[in-house]
């Protein structure tokens, strides 16, 4: 069988097993992998074998960072710090700029927190905002879709982003750095989508059951400081090691310790330290209650794990079916596999993907994987693969429907109709990804890193 048509089977047995029989990703993805596996060049007694080699070696390199967002989400959570970062942005911004408020604390806490759990928290806060105000609920609720959901596809170690990096090979402080300024002035787009459609429909804010109009705050909350660390600590290190680690001479004392200080690993490591211990100052859990905390995020990260790592299988078996050379092949004579062109690509899979499944982490994590089986060591993308990277997020924004949890999340929390959604959550998912994807190829064309 041709690479091409061992690409699409993978691709279908994907798409089929989650779409139709709603087999859980992990499954369909590592059911895949060994399909192409088995397809591929190579003795038969490796073509297990190498699946479950290339499993570890991507939930080696992703296990613990995702492990440790996941322990900094639930302990931001419980003790109250996420909330103080939500109120430092209302206290600097002002109710009347509520929206901005809510959007700039949906991008902060969408990144070392999940998408799903962030529009949780911030949701009351809406409804509380227009019980003040009498008016822009719905600005206020796409406020929050915009800042989390830009974050959530384009800035690690969110496990979307973080996987791109992991397949694509890109240093993860780039991807952060990278990452952010592409979100953020889609984020802004946002935004400014949400006051133009709030002043062309109006939506009542409808009773919703488990979801309070008054915003529920914890009595006591700790220092805007301790409350934003968690999250800022391992940028500045990750990205820190990124930026300053080239100006210096390996071998002297500082450059090794931004070596280790820099390492995901140990930079999530040290966030996660941090959180737990302001945790722990503030609501003074016993040994047991502080245990199961840590046990029920660690448990949630896990899945997500799971179908992490069975993403970078799928890819590296992808790898092994030679898919970059018959790519290659495929556009003999053409620049349609080079630079704009691999961006357009990748843009185009994740939304396909996207579209087709409803997960944005699965697109990001399938794209990915499909394009770094097609870029070839001797390719010039005449850019810095990075923003191959963020144009898969980007894309992985596009075709959010009925089939997307985000989608339903965000009905059901904030009271829309299935019509209201499709007009304020779909459009606005639509005007990220594009300028998100604008952005990356602005970037790569002004700003290569190469």
């Amino acid at each position: 069988m041709t690479p091409i048509l061992i690409l699409l089977l993978g691709i279908i047995i994907v798409v089929g097993l989650i779409v139709g029989l709603r087999i859980n990703a992990f499954v369909a993805l590592i059911a895949a992998a060994i399909v192409i596996s088995i397809l591929s060049p190579g003795e038969w007694s490796t073509k297990i074998t190498r699946v479950a080699t290339a499993f570890g070696t991507t939930a080696g390199s992703i296990g613990i960072v995702i492990a440790m967002a996941a322990v900094i989400g639930v302990t931001m959570m419980n003790s109250g710090a996420a909330d103080r970062v939500v109120q430092a942005f209302i206290r600097l911004l002002g109710q009347e700029r509520g929206s901005p408020a809510l959007a700039a604390s949906g991008f902060m806490l969408s990144i070392p927190v999940f998408f799903d759990t962030v529009f949780y928290l911030l949701i009351p806060l809406a409804r509380s905002l227009f019980t003040q105000t009498k008016r822009s609920y719905l600005k206020y609720v796409i406020a929050i879709a915009a800042g989390a959901a830009a974050t959530h596809a384009l800035v690690p170690p969110t496990p979307g982003p973080l996987i791109i990096a992991e397949n694509l090979n890109v240093d993860l402080g780039t991807m952060i750095l990278v990452g952010i300024t592409v979100a953020l002035p889609a984020a802004i787009l946002g935004l400014m989508y949400a006051g133009w459609l709030n002043r062309r429909m109006t939506v009542p804010m409808r009773d919703v059951p488990g979801v309070d109009a008054e915003a529920t705050v914890l009595d006591t909350l700790p220092g805007l400081g301790f409350s934003v660390l968690p999250i800022v600590l391992p940028i500045i290190l990750i990205a820190g090691k990124t930026v300053f680690l080239p100006l210096l001479d390996n071998d002297t004392i500082l450059a090794r310790w931004i070596i280790v200080l820099g390492d995901p690993n140990m930079a999530l490591l040290l966030a996660a330290a941090v959180s737990t211990a302001v945790y722990i100052q503030m609501r003074r859990p016993s040994r047991e209650n502080l245990g199961k905390l840590i046990e029920q995020s660690l448990m949630s990260g896990g899945l997500i794990i799971l179908i992490t790592a069975a993403g970078g299988t799928f890819g590296a078996m992808l790898k092994e079916a030679q898919i970059g050379p018959a790519i290659s092949d495929l556009f003999a004579g053409t620049s349609g596999t080079s630079g704009l062109g691999m961006l357009v690509l990748g843009f185009g899979i994740a939304s396909l993907l996207k579209f087709a499944q409803g997960s944005s982490t699965v697109a990001m994590i399938t794209a990915s994987a499909m394009l770094a089986a097609m870029i070839t060591p001797e390719q010039d993308l005449g850019f810095n693969v990075v923003y191959l990277g963020t144009a898969i997020g980007a894309g992985s924004l596009v075709g959010s429907w009925m089939n997307d949890s985000g989608f339903w999340i965000y009905s059901k929390m904030s009271g829309l109709t299935e019509v209201e959604t499709l007009k304020s959550w779909s459009a606005l998912l639509i005007i990220l990804g594009i300028s998100a994807g604008l952005m990356s190829v602005i970037l790569s064309l002004l700003i290569p890193l190469t």
